[in-house]
């Protein structure tokens, strides 16, 4: 379900990760090489990026396939950005929802992405949902599994908690209340990026000082790509890349 990156480094205009690359985000939409679950990502899709000078992202998102929106073509064309997550969605669920289910969601400096289904939805997250402020439920952008994650991941960082723990612990909590369900999720704040390995791929492309790519899948045949095993936390920063194995919750 769903394809995602995420990228740090040199400004690079937006086409040139998404849409330029023989196997990239835009023909990813249609056709992707190793998607474990669907086969089609053409419930919508979402780019989000950083100026310079301003913490607070920009978003472009619409509901339908990417390489339905020429508008977007010519946009990725001549946006540049030094950091970008970009997404395009296969819906767990249909709904009404929209273009407000498209990742990346967002809230201050960060943006978010969630790649899988969360098992059981929406009877397995009722107690997780529970457990949080009312104002945080109301304020979900839709009514969607991966808006709850996202919610959840949120409220940890505003807690205080760095990226990669926010996406672990609750990874690790939502399966244990899920048990069996994907949770590869995605998230940045523009200098950092953090990642979870869990029910679906997840790659990483290194470039130390220059550039680092994580992403659901490679999007090109450049060797120097590797694969992040299941069950483990990915950290990286533009000159280095970290794997923390997660392990699965106890029965």
């Amino acid at each position: 379900m769903c394809r995602h990156l995420a990228c740090l480094g040199p400004a690079v205009p937006l086409g040139d990760l998404l849409v330029k690359p023989a196997h990239g985000l835009y023909r990813q939409a249609w056709a992707p090489r190793l998607q474990r679950y669907g086969t089609v990502n053409a419930d919508g899709f979402g780019v989000g990026w950083y100026a310079d000078g301003d913490p607070v992202p920009a978003r472009y998102r619409r509901s339908g396939p990417m390489w339905a929106d020429g508008s977007f073509a010519d946009l990725a064309r001549v946006v540049r950005s030094t950091a970008v997550l970009a997404a395009v969605r296969d819906a767990t669920e249909a709904g009404a929802d929209g273009e407000a289910a498209a990742a990346p969601f967002a809230a201050g400096p960060w943006l978010f992405s969630h790649n899988g289904a969360l098992k059981g939805w929406p009877g397995s997250a009722a107690s997780l949902a529970g457990a949080l402020p009312a104002a945080e439920l109301l304020a979900l952008e839709a009514r969607c599994d991966s808006a709850l994650i996202w919610a959840l991941v949120l409220h940890r960082l505003r807690d205080g908690d760095e990226l990669g723990q926010a996406l672990a612990d609750t990874v690790l909590e939502l399966a244990e209340a899920a048990p069996g369900s994907r949770l590869n999720l995605l998230l940045t704040d523009g200098e950092t990026v953090a990642a979870t390995a869990w029910g679906d791929t997840l790659w990483y492309h290194a470039e130390p000082g220059r550039r680092t790519i994580v992403a659901s899948e490679p999007y090109d045949d450049d060797p120097h790509w590797r694969e992040v095993p299941d069950h483990t936390l990915l950290a990286a920063t533009r000159t280095d890349v970290l794997l923390t194995p997660l392990k699965e919750p106890t029965a």
